[in-house]
Parts: C-alpha cells; structure tokens; sequence
C-alpha cells in the first residue's frame, strides 16, 4: 500500500506537470487534526481548472493515478438518470485503487469553487500556482460540531418520536416487518441518536463532532446504554423487532427527560406515556382482534 507521502507527491506532482490545473485543495478527513487516522482514510481531493472539458475528453489522464478496482463518476450517472447537472463546472472521479489507497478526486472551474470555498470549515490548500484562492484559517471541523438544540427542536423530536413509534408496532401487529424496519430505522432511531447526542453534550459541551453518522458516538456514552442501543438493531424476525421497538422506546423515555432538564425544556411525560402504553397493548393484541380497544 502505497504511504501518505506516496500519494500526496503523486497528487501534487500531477498537479504541478499540468498547466491546465492551477490550484489543490482538500477537505474531510485528511484535513481534520481531530479524525482518528487509520488505513481507509480517503484523499478528498479538488483540482481547480481552467475549463472541465479537456479532462472529460480524454479521461485516460487518471490512470497515473494508479490501478482501480473500481471507479464511480457520480455526475455522469446523475446525467444517465436525466437530473440538471453541469459538467461544464465541475466533474468527479471516485476511485478505489488495488493497493487500499482511495481517491475521490473532483474537478473544478474557479468559478463553481469560488461559490462555495471556505464555507467547509475542513479545508487546506495545497497548491495555489497563481494565487487565485482565498486565504483561509487553519482547518477544524467547527461545522461539523454539535448544534445546542433550541426548545422547537427538542420538542419537534419527542413529538415526532412517539407519533412514529406507534407505527412500528402496527406494522409488526400486521406481520409487515419491511415497513417496521423502515419506520423504525429512519425515523425512530433517528430521533434517539439525536437525543442521545444532546444527552452527552450536557457533560461535554457542543465544541466537538461526533464524525458522519455520528460514528463516534460509542467513546461517550455509558457502556450499559451502548449495548442496550446496539439490541435495537437486531430485527431480524417479529419477537427481535418486537424487543428492539420496546427497548428503543425505553431508553428514549429515559434520556430526552435528562436533556430537557439540562436545557430547561419541558418533558411532555404525559403523551409519551400514552403513546408507550399504547404500543405495549398493540404488542399484546391478540392477530384475531377486530377491534384497537
């Protein structure tokens, strides 16, 4: 496998030879000093160009880059499928190498970067031939941390929690495990891992991010909750998905009143109370029922 300074002078060095690219940057991983630093991370890399066209036209210059397992150009499938999409301003490559390395290279005109430049607050310039970026500050991932939630936030999630919940155990009663699967995976969960989110900045505070998909979330929480969370998962038949939907409902009920607590918002104790009993009574009602009640 190829090292970090291997591939940062083939990046560079590609750069430099070409006269039609005239500025590097990059962004995510590699420029956050936070990001725990391991063998899968990616080098997100944008070339500012003149125009796209040149590269587009002859698209063997990316082989330097090395041999690829595989390869996506996200926006041509995007023109494959008839959404707007401009290859005129900017294309990508994404590239996955035979040696582990991975590039998701991006090509720019300086217009369409100019549009956006800075606004990631992970960004690091690495080539400038003419000096036609904007000076930066030093990298951090300062966009990515934790928003404090406002009361309309922190009610809107519990309200919508325990609206959607119900739907899980519907769906179960009615042996429809794919739609419990997606109620709860995507709108469910989703509520409690914000919640669960909210709960560790009560100690820790909001100047820090949890990573994409909050994948650092298991370095802060209780070790009793951890593994009651990771339960919830297993939904792989009725009386698993049964386990998981009560188990989500749980910790739920436990947590979002410690947050509203520790922000100074109001726990509506009284509707997620009856909504829980009314998923437990639909747990219990018997497949012949022809009536809720």
């Amino acid at each position: 496998m190829r090292s970090k300074s291997e591939m940062m002078d083939l990046i560079l060095g590609v750069a430099k030879k070409d006269d039609r690219i005239r500025a590097v940057y990059i962004n995510g991983s590699r420029a956050n000093s936070n990001a725990p630093k391991d063998i899968f991370m990616d080098y997100d890399v944008v070339y500012v160009v003149a125009e796209t066209e040149p590269f587009l036209n002859n698209k063997g210059w990316i082989d330097v880059f090395g041999e690829r397992i595989i390869m996506q150009e996200p926006d041509k499938l995007d023109k494959m499928q008839g959404r707007n999409v401009d290859l005129s301003k900017c294309y990508g490559y994404l590239m996955q190498f035979s040696d582990g390395n991975r590039i998701d290279l991006h090509i720019e005109t300086l217009d369409c970067t100019l549009e956006n430049f800075g606004t990631d607050s992970l960004t690091v310039t690495l080539l400038d031939k003419e000096a036609i970026l904007p000076k930066l500050p030093p990298a951090s991932d300062k966009n990515y941390w934790v928003e404090k939630p406002s009361f309309a936030q922190y009610y809107s999630r519990c309200n919508d929690f325990w609206w959607v919940a119900p739907y899980c155990a519907k769906g179960l009663w009615r042996k429809e495990i794919l739609y419990t699967i997606d109620s709860l995976n995507y709108y469910v969960r989703d509520a409690l891992l914000q919640m669960m989110s909210w709960y560790v900045c009560i100690d820790k505070g909001f100047e820090f991010s949890f990573g994409k998909s909050l994948k650092y979330l298991n370095n802060y929480l209780n070790p009793d909750i951890w593994n009651r969370l990771m339960t919830t998962f297993n939904l792989s038949n009725y009386d698993y998905a049964w386990n998981a939907l009560i188990t989500t409902c749980e910790l739920f009920d436990e947590i979002a009143p410690a947050v509203g607590e520790a922000f100074g918002f109001m726990y509506n104790k009284e509707e997620a109370g009856k909504s829980f009993a009314y998923i437990k009574h639909i747990k219990e009602l018997p497949r012949t029922a022809t009536e809720i009640y």
